[in-house]
């Protein structure tokens, strides 16, 4: 059995639903199969969802903003580790965050069918944000964001790697045909 997390499904009508999904492969015919508070497990249509926010908190008392998501975009180029994407909503909202440098973000394209990105407040009550294809109406990547040490072992990598290359080659004698 996969573990569940806290969620706050915000929809584009109004409304928000808090419960619990796992943390992916949690699509299922097009909606997602959310453990509600009452232990009740209710089939949400993909479509009218706008974001699934992974919450510290649910923070029911708060019915305007329980997700606690202060700011939507970077005040600066971020530190951590991946692609710095802006998305615009198809209700013309706007978020930023970071989404994976590796294959999972590919895992979660096909599987989920939407994207999992890091929110520009990583100390906030949302952790990750989950946002389904048809809620988006553009995707832009903004940057690449590595560290100043993997940089440099990827460019000493590709110098290896041409060495090799030259050294493979370099005994070789050239021979022609008359």
């Amino acid at each position: 059995m996969l573990s569940r997390k806290k969620v706050i499904i915000r929809r584009f009508t109004p409304g928000l639903l808090s419960g619990y999904l796992p943390v992916s492969d949690f699509r299922h015919d097009e909606s997602l199969d959310l453990l509600d508070l009452s232990g009740r497990v209710i089939g949400v249509p993909l479509e009218g969802i706008k974001m699934v926010s992974f919450v510290r908190d649910f923070n029911t008392s708060d019915m305007v903003n329980p997700e606690r998501l202060l700011r939507k975009t970077f005040i600066a180029r971020p530190r951590t580790e991946g692609l710095w994407v802006r998305i615009a909503f198809t209700d013309d909202d706007i978020l930023e965050g970071l989404a994976p440098l590796d294959i999972s973000l590919l895992d979660e394209a096909i599987a989920d069918h939407g994207i999992q990105i890091m929110p520009p407040d990583v100390r906030g009550n949302v952790q990750r944000i989950f946002i389904p294809r048809p809620a988006m109406a553009s995707l832009q990547v903004l940057a690449v964001v590595t560290t100043p040490t993997k940089k440099k072992q990827v460019e000493m990598a590709a110098e290896e790697r041409d060495q090799q290359q030259k050294d493979l080659f370099s005994g070789m004698v050239s021979t022609r045909l008359h």
